[in-house]
């Protein structure tokens, strides 16, 4: 398989930046994240893929609970601010304000849409885990246009 063609054929799938983030209440972890799809209206489900080895996937394991925190096409700092590894200094996630969500995962105060799920399975492939989630708790602060890889420069797959 030619590896230049394999990079640019699976980069043009389309896909969001979003805020993945997690709690067991004393330890938290926040990721940009790009690979999101909803897999079921009844219930209402999401699918999401996480670095097997990141800290975010440890917590989402350990609380089978995680928040998506939706960015708009004007946030991409934000996302370039979760690429490293999370820091929880003065009630902050990597410099951001956060609230506890309905289940207890962190919320940020900046983002204009969110959603909680608890995990209702995984499949681990790869280097990579998919969680699928079912979506108990929404949230909507304002009206927004999300924020797209493809609008930003940057490369996550292929």
């Amino acid at each position: 398989m030619d590896q230049n063609i394999k990079k640019l054929a699976l980069r043009q799938i389309s896909y969001g930046l979003y805020i993945m983030s997690a709690s067991d209440g004393t330890n938290h972890s926040a990721g940009t994240i790009n690979w999101l799809s909803q897999a079921s209206f009844q219930p209402p489900m999401v699918m999401v893929a996480v670095k097997a080895d990141s800290r975010l996937y440890e917590l989402v394991e350990k609380t089978k609970v995680f928040a998506i925190n939706i960015l708009s096409d004007s946030q991409k700092q934000i996302a370039e601010d979760f690429f490293r590894p999370t820091t929880f200094e003065d009630n902050k996630l990597n410099g951001h304000s956060f609230i506890a969500g309905d289940k207890g995962a962190p919320i940020l105060d900046e983002i204009y849409a969110h959603f909680e799920c608890t995990v209702s399975g995984k499949m681990e492939l790869g280097d990579h885990v998919i969680f699928a989630g079912e979506v108990v708790s929404v949230g909507q602060r304002g009206d927004g246009k999300p924020l797209e890889m493809s609008t930003t420069g940057w490369f996550y797959g292929g």
